[in-house]
């Protein structure tokens, strides 16, 4: 028997299973086989198969109560998560100063600041100053005062060819080459 996959999912093994339990059934009804070196007749066969076939109708079906169980927990997460993130802070605002009414909510006071030592603040406000100029970023008022100057701009006109002639010809007698403006001859 050959199948076009070689890892058939549950719900195909879960189609074929019964199936296969009534095919066995009606064309070996007393039959006896012998697989992987181990004898089964009918009703072990038929029994081994149905045993699968129930545990993966167990497992759908665990599969769609978490499913739903997330659903519902996903939904009180939406409806409760705002209402409590409030408690807790109105809890931290009352009882703030006082750890032990905190523990009793199962909550802990919210740490205090280390102040930064001198060299931190000068480390912190060099890596400010280098990170700006690398990055090239000033204030609005800075941007305020750059202003950008032109000089010498050339501007080259845009000239269509001629499409009556197909192929130019010099004429005659004319000069190819051009002499600056100024210059005398």
């Amino acid at each position: 028997m050959s199948t076009s996959q070689s890892n058939p999912s549950n719900a195909t093994v879960l189609t074929q299973v019964p199936a296969l339990i009534a095919g066995i059934q009606k064309y070996f009804p007393n039959g006896s086989f012998t697989f992987g070196n181990t004898a089964y007749t009918t009703a072990t066969l038929t029994q081994a198969l149905q045993s699968l076939a129930n545990a993966l109708s167990d497992l759908n079906a665990a599969h769609a109560r978490v499913k739903e169980a997330g659903l519902t927990l996903l939904t009180m997460q939406t409806q409760v998560g705002p209402l409590m993130r409030n408690c807790k802070r109105f809890i931290l605002a009352a009882f703030g100063t006082s750890p032990q009414t905190l523990a009793d909510f199962g909550m802990q006071p919210t740490k205090a600041r280390t102040p930064l030592t001198v060299e931190q603040k000068v480390v912190a406000v060099a890596k400010l100053r280098a990170t700006r100029k690398a990055r090239g970023t000033t204030s609005p008022k800075q941007k305020l005062a750059i202003k950008g100057n032109v000089t010498s701009v050339v501007i080259t006109p845009v000239t269509q060819p001629a499409a009556s002639s197909p192929t130019a010809t010099p004429t005659v007698g004319a000069s190819t080459a051009s002499a600056p403006s100024g210059a005398s001859k």
